[in-house]
Parts: C-alpha cells; structure tokens; sequence
C-alpha cells in the first residue's frame, strides 16, 4: 500500500502591489479579455505581462493583499498538523497554482487538497478556473490525487461572518 503524503494549497485571489505601472495592468486585462473571447491560448506579450506583474517586488506596504494571504496560510498551516504546505496567487502574484502543486509534488505530495479564500458562488476563479487548472495537472501528476475543497458550507461562512459581526457589535 503507498504511503499517502498529505499536502494543502491556499489559493488567493492576488493583489497588484503599489508602484506597479497601471498601462502594464491594463493591456494585461485587456490581451486576457481578448484571449478568452477568441477561446485561444495565451500568447507570449500576455504571459510576459503576467510574468511581470507577478514577479513585481513586493513588501506587506507594497502588498497588503499578499501578506494578509500569508498571515492566514501560516494560521490555517499550524492548524493543519503535518502536511506539506504552499500558498498561490489566481493572478497578480506568484506563486502560480500550477507552480505550488509542482512544489508540493517534487516534496513528495502524493494527496494535495487545494483550498480557496473565495467562499461565494458565482466567480469565475473559484468556480471556473482553479477546476481547470486542476484538470490539466491531474494528467502531468497521474500518481498524485488532487482534490478541491470547495464549494464551501455557506452556514459555516455565515457563522464565521457572524461571529466577526458580533466581535465589533
């Protein structure tokens, strides 16, 4: 019987950092627009603007986005007992979801469940794209179970919600 080597992926939605130039935001959004609607892969002007954005020096001024994500990560990760553990952008920010499974893979993960920071319905990062992106890794992985933990219990969100509300009633 194979041992099982737990691992878990926190997804982010990712932030653009301060003193990021917005023309090179902009013609990014709109080369993705474009690409979508054409149904086409990206092309190399799309994926080195994307390279560019996500590799952006950033710092919790720069990026309070990204250092909040962490600031989670590293509280969900304590309670997670041992597991392998990694942290990914949707877009913006690196790591890659793609780039964090290869990581946990290569740390010899064989059971990954990746976990998003987007509770609700209806987005198309949290229902359309992590799905994907998942489905053309299990091929590359085929030793490797990958499993999505969504979508979430939405009383539990409304418990949490609750509580936060009732913490500045």
């Amino acid at each position: 019987m194979a041992v099982v080597v737990r691992g878990v992926i926190l997804v982010g939605h990712g932030g653009v950092p301060k003193g990021c130039p917005q023309d090179v935001v902009t013609k990014l959004k709109r080369l993705e627009g474009q690409r979508r609607v054409a149904h086409l892969p990206p092309s190399a002007e799309e994926m080195e603007l994307d390279a560019k954005i996500r590799q952006w020096p950033r710092t919790p001024e720069t990026d309070p986005y990204q250092a909040g994500l962490e600031a989670v990560a590293a509280q969900l990760q304590a309670g997670l007992g041992d597991v392998l553990f990694a942290v990914a952008y949707n877009e913006f920010c690196a790591p890659t979801l793609e780039a964090s499974v290869e990581e946990l893979v290569k740390k010899g993960a064989t059971r990954i469940t990746v976990a998003t920071t987007m509770f609700t319905p209806g987005g198309s990062h949290s229902e359309v794209e992590i799905p994907e992106i998942l489905g053309r890794l299990r091929p590359q992985y085929p030793g490797v179970e990958l499993r999505y933990a969504w979508p979430f219990d939405l009383q539990l969100v409304a418990n949490t919600l609750a509580e936060q509300v009732k913490r500045f009633s």
